[in-house]
């Protein structure tokens, strides 16, 4: 299994793309709107998936509620922005935690059913006025406490569903004046305790994203998903994470270079899994080419992360959780 996950073209496996996950399989494929149209057509394609892919392959899909969201009505349920669950916790801190695991919780329930197993969320960067628009209102809150909280009752909701998180973008997109989808942000400030707090917070979470940003106080040359230094000595280090680290898109424009050298040097640098999200059929046999076999440490934080949520799992009620959440956080 190759230590890389990558994304599809549309709707439907290509035999071409079947062919490659066969010769070349890869640790998991991400699903995008362009993938999803509707229940059956989804559930059809999963099944395609499932068939060609490892059985330890995840399915991943970015689902955090607002603006991203790949499942989306009328299929599928809406889901209320980060910052909304931020501001009932300034009013009311018991109920901002109940909403938040709840939304976890559903919104684990509907990518569960759909057939994923990690879901991109929470964000855990900071909502700081006047950086790029970005992060916005997927940001839980301002305040570095606030976000870990609430950050880490999302994630027990979706433990809850069965479903595997993924803390982002680490060590902290909040302070980013530039959309790394577009360039490559720097962040000049040489104190970040306050950004790399919520992720210290849930440093024992399963997943986490890397941030494709230059932090010059820690690597002067290299942004954080390709830099050993930052790797090794923040996010290893000072934060301690131990899960499964995997890079944020390696298709954004914040990166330079082929998408296999872009693959290549984030594993060098200490990522478990590159991540290349444009669905490009020979650029994915690019990179599953480029990159090594999942290696042992890799393969042991996998297996931990799946053991998480199986042993967090609860029986849980759909519509009494969205009927509860309502009340707290009506649409």
């Amino acid at each position: 299994m190759r230590a890389a996950i990558v994304g599809l073209t549309g709707p439907v496996l290509l035999p071409g793309e079947a062919a490659l996950f066969r010769a070349r399989p890869p640790a998991g494929v991400i699903l995008f709107s362009r993938n999803i149209e509707e229940p059956g057509q989804l559930a059809r394609l999963v099944g395609d998936l499932r068939q060609v892919l490892l059985p330890e392959a995840v399915l991943m899909v970015d689902q955090e509620g607002g603006r991203v969201a790949r499942l989306r009505p009328p299929h599928w349920p809406a889901f209320p922005p980060a910052s909304a669950l931020g501001r009932l916790y300034a009013q009311d801190r018991a109920a901002g935690l109940r909403a938040a695991w709840l939304t976890g919780a559903l919104i684990g329930l509907a990518c569960g059913r759909a057939g994923f197993d990690v879901v991109t969320a929470p964000v855990l960067d900071l909502g700081l006025p006047g950086a790029d628009a970005v992060v916005g209102d997927r940001a839980l809150a301002t305040e570095p406490r606030a976000v870990a909280r609430l950050g880490r009752e999302l994630a027990f909701g979706l433990i809850a569903s069965g479903c595997q998180p993924v803390m982002k973008h680490i060590p902290g997109h909040g302070r980013a004046m530039v959309d790394s989808h577009r360039a490559l942000p720097r962040v000049e400030s040489a104190d970040l305790a306050a950004d790399l707090l919520p992720f210290v917070y849930n440093a024992d979470l399963p997943w986490a994203m890397t941030a494709h940003i230059l932090y010059p106080h820690w690597d002067a040359e290299n942004p954080a998903t390709l830099s050993e230094a930052i790797i090794r000595r923040i996010v290893r280090g000072r934060v301690g994470f131990t899960g499964v680290l995997v890079t944020d898109d390696l298709a954004m424009g914040a990166l330079a270079g082929p998408p296999a050298a872009r693959a290549a040097a984030s594993l060098a640098a200490g990522a478990d899994l590159a991540l290349y999200c444009a669905g490009d059929v020979e650029a994915n046999r690019a990179v599953l080419e480029a990159v090594p076999e999942v290696g042992a440490k890799t393969a042991v934080r996998l297996k931990r992360a799946r053991a998480m949520a199986a042993a967090g799992r609860q029986a849980l009620d759909a519509a009494r959780l969205s009927a509860e959440r309502e009340r707290l956080l009506p649409a």
